[in-house]
């Protein structure tokens, strides 16, 4: 058992560090971990060299991401030989799906945390003081997850912030590992995240970035993620609204309407498809057709011509011919996606398309080759669009030199431009000169006030 003597002992001043892989909600979750082991004496480091502990929050949705992790360790071992071995900790996704076979393989591993068990990763290492035993916590409980971390201030410092609201799935897409790592889809209770937000508003945020796995799911109480745009609106201090990662399915009628009504909101659909043939998206599993995907595209570009769509693809999905491939390609020529992904399939285990013959690696290859290819070029067009024009930015920081300020767009391209610090967490009107496929390059426009002698 704990003693205060043995809690007070430990909590003497440690550092740790945390390296993030892949999505942003592992971002959110990273922070907010830093948030918690502040109360148990942990200061956070940017050198792993120095850490007592070294926590690995991992991401199970790209290929050989187990096999990344062992890598990660591997190197952490190698640079603490000579040194006394910080405290490792595994966390995330990786951690959920692999726990068992974790601390069994790799000995320098000491505890292992699903992603719904950060809120226990205090009393975890705690524990792990005084019994010096190896310990995993992989249980799914969101519910205590989030009431625990509501009780702990979000102490996040950036102009532009993300906010998890939903975490789970309830969708089983054949490809996706994301129900067996996250669990059951569960959406945080409202005020939760309205006090979250103003937390994060009181230390400079300016833009909100809504996450979740399902996030156009939210459903607390019959609030749903168009009721939270509108009360987020209503905060002064914030400029923008966005949220990411939405499901067609969950695309209804009272959120495609905000689109009409919200003047926060910001006109970059990310709606992943994953493929243009319904032949496809039946074998995935997607619960939607290029119909009802086209539908969703037409009715928010009749409200305002501006909108862009982001997504997702996967290519070479078991089963995708040269037809099915065209339909991808008839698709993308379509709507003209920007800032979009796309990946070639790869198996995840425990899912149902673990097993499925793959297609050849040349044919797949060449075929993504032809997705990025057309991706980037539409990319390209818009930023060449926005030449000699004037485009709001939200101005985040300076960039590593300090030479310019960086922003985004309302479509989140990168802008880079020469200006003041005080201009820093405001909306300013930036006439951009010239773009690469990622960023645009231009010049704040100073409005000149005289007054009259």
């Amino acid at each position: 058992m704990m003693t205060q003597q043995n809690l007070d002992n430990f909590k003497q001043k440690k550092k740790i560090f945390i390296r993030t892989f892949g999505c942003q909600m592992n971002e959110y979750d990273s922070n907010r971990i830093y948030d918690t082991v502040k109360k148990i004496g942990y200061e956070k480091t940017e050198n792993y060299e120095e850490a007592n502990c070294y926590l690995l929050n991992t991401c199970h949705i790209r290929d050989k991401a187990k096999e990344k992790v062992y890598h990660e360790i591997g190197r952490v071992k190698k640079k603490f030989r000579s040194k006394s071995k910080p405290l490792v900790i595994v966390a995330g996704c990786v951690a959920q799906a692999e726990h068992e076979e974790m601390l069994k393989r790799e000995p320098f591993i000491d505890l292992v945390l699903g992603p719904q068990a950060y809120h226990k990763i205090n009393d975890t290492i705690l524990k792990h003081q005084v019994k010096k035993e190896k310990w995993e916590e992989t249980d799914f409980d969101a519910i205590s997850k989030f009431k625990y971390l509501s009780k702990i201030k979000n102490q996040k410092s950036k102009i532009s912030s993300f906010l998890t609201i939903q975490e789970g799935c309830d969708k089983f897409c054949h490809f996706c590992v994301v129900p067996y790592t996250r669990g059951p889809e569960y959406s945080r209770p409202f005020d939760q995240i309205i006090n979250e937000t103003k937390e994060l508003v009181n230390n400079g945020t300016k833009e909100i970035i809504l996450l979740g796995q399902n996030v156009n799911a939210y459903n607390f109480e019959n609030y749903k993620l168009s009721n939270l745009i509108y009360e987020l609106e209503k905060i002064s201090e914030i400029k923008r609204i966005r949220y990411t990662t939405s499901h067609p399915k969950d695309m209804t009628d009272d959120l495609i309407n905000v689109y009409k009504n919200s003047k926060k909101l910001m006109p970059l659909v990310h709606l992943p498809v994953q493929s243009g043939s319904d032949k496809i998206l039946d074998l995935m599993n997607r619960k939607h057709s290029i119909k009802t995907y086209l539908e969703i595209f037409n009715r928010l570009k009749k409200i305002n011509s501006n909108i862009k769509f982001s997504s997702d693809f996967i290519i070479a999905y078991p089963g995708e011919d040269e037809n099915d491939f065209e339909d991808t390609i008839k698709l993308i020529d379509e709507i003209e996606f920007i800032n979009s992904f796309s990946f070639i399939f790869s198996p995840r285990p425990g899912t149902v398309a673990a097993k499925l013959p793959l297609i050849d690696r040349k044919k797949s290859l060449e075929r993504l080759e032809v997705v990025q290819q057309k991706l980037f070029n539409n990319q390209i067009k818009l930023n060449k669009k926005l030449e000699n024009s004037t485009i709001n930015v939200l101005v985040e920081n300076r960039t590593d030199d300090k030479s310019k300020l960086f922003g985004r767009s309302e479509y989140m391209t990168s802008v880079l431009f020469s200006g003041s610090d005080d201009l820093i967490g405001k909306v300013v009107k930036v006439k951009i000169n010239n773009s690469n496929q990622n960023t645009l390059f231009g010049e704040a426009i100073k409005k000149i006030n005289q007054k009259v002698a």
